[in-house]
């Protein structure tokens, strides 16, 4: 990808947007890249609790809306890797201190003066005033969904949105994909999704158990997994796709079922 600042965003909550965001901003970080991800969600902030960062956190992004601190200040670097680094929303605060200018401020400092090679935001679920600053600082989007229908549904409509602002650069990103429940026609297959949705595929990351025990004790999968076909190897391929390696996608059998119509829904073929 060429954007350097990417929002993950989903439009619907609960389908992975933060933990793909730590994931993946930990992958670019161990590829060289040096990354800060930002969490947006201001009131419920995850993402430091999702990298094991949450007892290092003094300043926050509001707190550089403010002018309490210097940016610089409110960075964490990560312990594991001397190129990642996280910029944490505030737990205190509601959405109404946001500010797409000094949003757009921020990330440019990041990427201009404090010399950054990229930027992941993680966006709030939903589509407004959160999911609006987010986007405002982004030139690109991974846009996440799990294979169901409110999902895909809710995804539409914030890749509209996406193309409303003029972010061109968007990707689509299926998580929790369970090859089985794909193979006996439960699930959505990844070409009915790619079909409705309309957007270029960057990554289909299959459900692991190990998610949840990789953000129970705050250590991102792509760090640690080296399963062949399991979430730490999908994230690692995302995040390859997006500094320009050809990867080839991580292959499930489908075979149809109730579920192979659906795009009639979205008012496809």
């Amino acid at each position: 990808m060429n954007a350097k600042a990417i929002v993950v965003t989903s439009g619907k909550g609960g389908v992975g947007k933060t933990t793909t965001t730590a994931n993946v901003g930990a992958a670019l970080a161990q590829q060289g890249e040096r990354v800060v991800v930002i969490d947006t969600d201001v009131g419920l902030r995850n993402l430091d609790v999702v990298m094991g960062l949450e007892g290092r956190v003094v300043f926050d992004l509001i707190d550089v809306f403010e002018g309490k601190c210097r940016l610089k200040q409110a960075l964490i670097r990560d312990k594991r890797s001397e190129n990642l680094y996280l910029l944490a929303a505030s737990q205190t605060k509601d959405k109404s201190s946001l500010s797409e200018a000094r949003m757009q401020e921020t990330v440019q400092k990041l990427l201009e003066e404090e010399g950054f090679d990229r930027v992941l935001i993680d966006s709030p679920a939903g589509i407004e005033s959160g999911f609006q600053t987010a986007a405002s600082a982004a030139a690109g989007a991974l846009v996440v969904v799990n294979p169901e229908v409110s999902s895909v549904r809710d995804a539409d409509r914030i890749i509209g949105l996406l193309e409303a602002r003029e972010i061109t650069e968007v990707k689509l990103i299926i998580n929790r994909l369970r090859p089985e429940m794909v193979k006996r026609g439960d699930m959505l297959e990844v070409d009915d999704v790619l079909e409705i949705l309309g957007v270029k595929l960057i990554g289909i990351v299959p459900e692991d158990e190990q998610i949840l025990v990789s953000t129970n004790i705050g250590n991102p999968i792509s760090l640690s997994d080296s399963s062949k076909m399991g979430a730490g190897t999908a994230f690692r391929n995302i995040a390859k796709r997006i500094t320009g390696e050809d990867i080839p996608h991580l292959s499930f059998e489908p075979s149809g079922g109730f579920f192979s119509g659906l795009r009639r829904l979205f008012g496809g073929s």
